[in-house]
């Protein structure tokens, strides 16, 4: 149970929910995804790196861009259960 806290914590932030929902389908570069978020590339960097640590994303390195994508699809089920149950409390 630690481990699926500490997966789960590493999602559990507006801004980390976003970035995974924009990975969902498919990976972006870095700079992409600042542009979808609207945030500052440090906010950016510092979410990518924590949900990299945590096994949550994967990254890759093709010349100077960086692209991340999801590692861990049962993170994106979990996501998508929680989510539906929202909706249907609205």
């Amino acid at each position: 149970m630690d481990r699926v806290a500490h997966t789960l914590k590493a999602v559990a932030h507006p801004l980390r929910l976003r970035i995974v929902e924009l990975l969902e389908d498919d990976e972006l570069c870095v700079s992409d995804l600042i542009k979808a978020l609207g945030t500052k590339p440090a906010v950016t960097s510092q979410q990518l790196v924590l949900m990299k640590d945590r096994g949550v994303l994967a990254s890759r390195r093709d010349g100077n861009r960086v692209y991340y994508r999801v590692s861990n699809p049962n993170v994106v089920r979990v996501i998508q259960c929680i989510r539906d149950h929202c909706d249907r409390q609205d």
